[in-house]
């Protein structure tokens, strides 16, 4: 198996396997191809990148093994309960035999030791040992057929709980693929000129919205020019030299902070935000030269999938760099209530901290190398799949899909599977109460009933035969409906 970049062609694969989406993706010079899907048109050249344990087949397969053979915290229930639970047993057994020795009817022998046999078979915690990973092991594998990667039970049970979800605007509502959609010229400059000035300035920044500014001027065939004393304000935007001028890019508060004089043109600013657009302030020889904006269209999905999270009582919060008008006509769109704006990348775990601290359980969302650290301290992390590495890495939920639905999924899974585990623990548990007390014959001096070892034996087969039955449940569960 050999995941790779195509280097030449172009064709449509079928990722279903790998995302849990029907429809085919079409993909050309620089796209990803992986293991395991299927090419349905077209030929493409492409190189490897990754082969054998390193692709990401082997990757997904290995992490699901894991999840499957993981325990959650409510496993270590069964575990608690079964090491008092076995000398219990034991004793009872012994109880028994002992009772019938003394007080049975002849032959007082045989029923002493059909007793404490029949006992010790129908107290056999089978079914109390299966109740967990059988129904960890369905909803783990029912998780990835959605396209959902749960790495471990504590995760699996975690999302169960989760009251309050954080989601990062840019590549998790958004489509993290930005593009200039307004440029507002200022003292005389044109078009061409700013655009080549911010792009040069940009090609050193690896924003999702510097990328949109380069792509820009090169659909304009505008040729970049070389940058001297490049730096990157963090959260702000940046500033350098370009062809002898010194350059200032990014938001109101870098033109604030560096005595820019904007004050009539912010109208033009907040229009542009009131359309759910980014305004980025471009000064030149601190001058101000342009406003240049730039969209992140919505996600087709969000609005349904934010919809599903409020349904079954989840708070969805939504976090952003960007300012506060763009992150409220983002919201408002998405139907999100509660929102952040200019939040630093340093900032994101600090949101965390505070929700928890009102005694939330949060999941955070998020895509990109600043989320890692609020992924990582969150109460359960969710990492887009078409992210970075280092927030896969700092997650305990990948969504394959990239979609906000595998967000509902993977909770509404992990509900259905919690559910499903109690439910085995409980019958198993009272199996096992009512069935000990039958096999040491408490039911005998009123009914003549004493179980034989055979049906005792029958009755423990049983009772792991259901909680089998009832784990396998989970494989109809359909997740788009809850």
């Amino acid at each position: 198996s050999v995941d790779g970049i195509v280097s030449d062609g172009l064709t449509a694969v079928d990722e279903s396997m790998l995302t849990g989406e029907p429809m085919p993706v079409e993909k050309a010079t620089g796209d990803e191809v992986v293991a395991g899907t299927i090419n349905k048109s077209g030929s493409i050249l492409f190189q490897a990148t990754r082969v054998g344990k390193d692709t990401a087949l082997a990757q997904i397969i290995d992490m699901v093994k894991r999840a499957q053979n993981s325990k959650p915290p409510i496993g270590r229930l069964a575990d608690v309960i079964s090491a008092y639970f076995v000398p219990v047993v034991m004793i009872i057994s012994v109880i028994s035999a002992l009772v019938w020795l003394n007080f049975g009817p002849d032959p007082r022998v045989a029923f002493a030791i059909v007793s404490a046999t029949t006992v010790l078979i129908i107290a056999c915690p089978c079914a109390l040992g299966l109740a967990t990973p059988m129904s960890v092991m369905v909803g783990v594998g029912k998780a990835a057929e959605a396209g959902v990667l749960i790495r471990n039970g504590e995760a699996l049970q975690t999302a169960s709980k989760v009251t309050a979800m954080i989601l990062d605007k840019t590549g998790t509502i958004t489509l993290g693929e930005p593009a200039v959609t307004d440029i507002e010229l200022v003292n005389g400059n044109n078009e061409s000129k700013v655009l080549r000035l911010a792009a040069s300035l940009e090609a050193g920044s690896e924003h999702p919205l510097a990328l949109s500014i380069i792509e820009s001027a090169k659909s304009r065939d505008l040729e970049l020019g070389p940058v001297e004393q490049f730096h990157s304000v963090t959260g702000h935007g940046v500033e350098g030299i370009v062809d002898g001028h010194a350059l200032l890019f990014g938001n109101e508060k870098l033109m604030r902070d560096r005595g820019i004089d904007i004050e009539q043109y912010l109208p033009s600013a907040q229009r542009m935000a009131s359309l759910a657009q980014t305004p980025m302030y471009l000064a030149v020889d601190n001058q101000l030269a342009a406003i240049i904006a730039v969209s992140d269209p919505i996600k087709e999905d969000s609005i349904e999938a934010i919809k599903r999270l409020q349904k079954n009582g989840v708070r969805v919060v939504m976090l952003t760099g960007d300012n506060r008008a763009t992150a409220k006509a983002v919201a408002e769109r998405v139907g999100i209530t509660e929102y952040f704006a200019e939040v630093l990348p340093d900032q994101k775990s600090d949101k965390v901290a505070e929700l928890q601290g009102q005694g939330e359980i949060v999941g955070m969302t998020g895509d990109g190398i600043n989320d890692a650290p609020a992924l990582a301290l969150a109460n359960v992390g969710f990492a887009i799949g078409t992210g970075t590495d280092v927030a896969i890495e700092s997650a305990d939920i990948t969504l394959m899909r990239g979609s906000l639905h595998g967000l509902a999924d993977a909770i509404a899974v992990s509900k259905a599977t919690l559910s499903n585990i109690k439910q085995n623990l409980l019958g198993a548990f009272i199996y096992n109460v009512a069935g000990v007390p039958v096999a040491a014959g408490v039911l005998y001096p009123f009914l003549g009933l004493l179980l034989s070892p055979v049906i005792a034996g029958a009755a423990m087969a049983f009772s792991s035969l259901t909680v089998v039955t009832n784990a396998n449940r989970l494989r109809l569960f359909n997740a788009q409906k809850h």
